[in-house]
């Protein structure tokens, strides 16, 4: 949490790389965009279709990617629209602790002042809160290319606190990364499973030296190959307002 702004305005300009299509790109007869002078057909544009004027992606308000999330839609000023895996590669899953409680996670992520958000926010009782779909890309983890290449899970607790990480939350969160590394093909390693402290170019230390990462990865493994049915949402308020504002991690 709390990514500087400067991580943040480079998000909101978009892809710096020259070889990917632009902002700018206009169809032509449906068949091409003309980018810069240049034309690209048909093939090339498919990814990007979505960047089109006067084309919307079709979304379903609500839609989960993971079944026993519960939906609380992010700002819309703290992700940016997307068609992962289509137009980027998803190869990292960072892991965030919140500096906070699971409703001031919430609360911050719905506010566009904030700008920033993680697409998933764990409870300390293993509820679990979607708050941006995983095609998008959310201002998580300070860093452009690692917010086009990961999806990016928040906890609720303290860095400095162990007892913030309840076996609960453990086993809730592994459920989640298991099937976000399958949906995606992302190895279960510490290279493709990480945390914001571990992302260049970052100052934050989160998930912290309390974070037991042998036993994050070996219930990842657990529930890869061996999943249990998911479990269907809890119907506790989650979106209660807080006044609290999240430490920096």
């Amino acid at each position: 949490m709390g990514e500087k702004k400067g991580s943040r305005r480079a998000d909101r300009a978009g892809r710096g790389d020259g070889g990917r299509l632009g902002r700018r790109a206009v169809l032509l007869g449906g068949a091409a965009a003309v980018v810069g002078g240049g034309v690209l057909a048909r093939d090339r544009l498919a990814p990007y279709w979505w960047r089109v004027p006067g084309i919307e992606k079709p979304r379903k308000e609500g839609e989960l990617d993971y079944a026993a999330a519960e939906w609380v839609a992010a700002s819309s000023a703290n992700w940016r629209r997307a068609d992962r895996p289509d137009d980027y590669t998803v190869d990292r899953v960072v892991i965030h602790v919140v500096q906070g409680s699971y409703a001031t996670a919430l609360k911050v992520f719905r506010d566009p002042g904030h700008a920033a958000a993680a697409h998933y926010v764990v409870r300390k009782d293993g509820h679990v809160a979607q708050m941006i779909r995983e095609l998008d890309v959310g201002f998580h983890a300070g860093n452009r290319t690692y917010n086009e290449r990961s999806i990016g899970i928040e906890h609720e607790g303290f860095v400095d606190d162990k007892r913030s990480f309840t076996t609960a939350m453990y086993r809730s969160s592994a459920r989640l990364t298991a099937g976000i590394c399958a949906r995606y093909g992302i190895p279960v390693d510490r290279t493709h499973i990480m945390g914001h402290v571990e992302v260049p170019g970052t100052d934050h230390t989160d998930p912290g030296p309390h974070w037991d990462w042998a036993r994050y990865l070996k219930l990842v493994r657990e529930a890869r190959d061996h999943p249990e049915p998911v479990p269907a949402p809890s119907p506790t308020p989650s979106s209660t307002p807080s006044t609290a504002k999240p430490r920096e991690a």
